[in-house]
């Protein structure tokens, strides 16, 4: 795929990943994890994957202000002015409207890729061409496009969209979002053939991404606007420092997707995993004959199946009579958690801050 030297990209690197505890932590999230065991992490996977349809100069990386040493140190490529920091968390709405304004001011006429840092997808091919035709229709400076997953099964833990089957496609307008169904209604959206899980991989051009924000969240975008000038400059640090974290705290969807008219979908062609917890990367990797999955471990194992287990490289794990569980060994934290509780991990993990402070988070 030729590139375009009006297309841009934005990798949203600033979340922790709590449910990848132990492994994923406030300190060391999962992006910045080998999670796959194949040589790359995942933010490292996901920079390479996005070079082959956007310049690899005008690839930006969203982050947390504390993470900006491990981008830069992960992405040796990359210049310091491609590293866009956020001085709080704030969701996902705040520093797509501040990335989407520097890329403006620097590019009216630019379109823009927004992906996450810790997905994982293995047929890169299928992944450009969906982009390129997600571009040509972006370009129009018009329409926000949202890429689909068909669902295989009626998970709960994601959130659906719903799209029109009028029109031939490949682009397809939305009809509505609906977060985390309960099984029964995810079970009937699979039925319904017109939904797909949301990836959180959008493309629109900065414009019209900038007119969303002007039009359904004029306040946000007023109190960006008033920073203006300072963007791209010497002055932006002191700006976003003192107003960034006045922002509302709502993510992209509701913000802006939910109410606008302007929503296509695109179902994607390319294989995909979120890595949202222990359990997708369970389903992910190659099991032994017992359907355990084993990382690092040097490992023996009876009467033993369904385990994912994960341990420091080359340490002896022995296990008897264990079913369905996951195993993570880190340094001082020890996890045995049942792996259809996977999701509840986070709430382990705020009640081990309410315990011991940050001490183990």
């Amino acid at each position: 795929m030729k590139v375009n030297n009006n297309h841009y990209a934005l990798i949203m690197a600033g979340g922790v990943g709590s449910r990848f505890w132990p492994m994923s932590t406030s300190q060391f999230p999962k992006q910045f994890h080998d999670v796959m065991g194949s040589g790359h992490t995942l933010i490292q996977k996901t920079f390479s994957r996005l070079k082959n349809v956007v310049p690899s100069h005008q690839i930006y990386i969203l982050t947390n202000e504390r993470y900006i040493d491990l981008v830069a140190e992960q992405l040796p490529e990359i210049n310091l002015d491609q590293i866009i920091s956020e001085p709080a968390m704030r969701n996902t709405a705040p520093c797509i409207l501040y990335a989407a304004l520097k890329i403006k001011k620097i590019n009216p006429k630019a379109s823009l890729i927004v992906a996450p840092s810790d997905h994982w997808i293995e047929d890169e091919d299928a992944f450009a061409s969906d982009i390129a035709i997600a571009f040509n229709k972006a370009d129009d400076q018009k329409s926000l496009i949202t890429l689909g997953i068909r669902p295989s099964f009626p998970n709960t833990g994601y959130g659906y969209i719903q799209y029109s089957m009028d029109e031939n496609g490949p682009v397809f307008p939305v009809l509505q979002f609906t977060e985390k169904p309960n099984y029964e209604t995810a079970k009937k959206f699979i039925e319904a053939k017109n939904y797909v899980w949301n990836a959180g991989i959008f493309v629109w051009s900065v414009q019209a991404i900038c007119d969303a924000f002007e039009k359904y969240q004029p306040t946000m975008n007023s109190l960006f606007m008033n920073g203006w000038n300072a963007l791209n400059t010497s002055e932006e640090k002191e700006f976003i420092d003192f107003n960034y974290k006045e922002s509302e705290n709502i993510s992209i969807d509701y913000a802006i997707l939910e109410p606008s008219n302007s929503v296509c979908l695109i179902e994607a062609s390319f294989d995909w995993n979120d890595l949202g917890s222990w359990g997708s990367l369970y389903d992910k990797l190659d099991k032994d004959e017992d359907q355990n999955v084993v990382i690092n471990a040097t490992s023996m194992l009876q009467n033993a199946s369904g385990n994912m287990i994960r341990t420091s490289k080359d340490k002896l794990v022995v296990v008897d009579g264990l079913k369905d569980y996951i195993v993570v060994d880190k340094e001082d934290v020890l996890l045995i958690f049942p792996k259809e509780k996977d999701q509840d991990i986070k709430k382990i993990l705020n009640t081990l801050k309410d315990n011991f402070g940050n001490t183990y988070s």
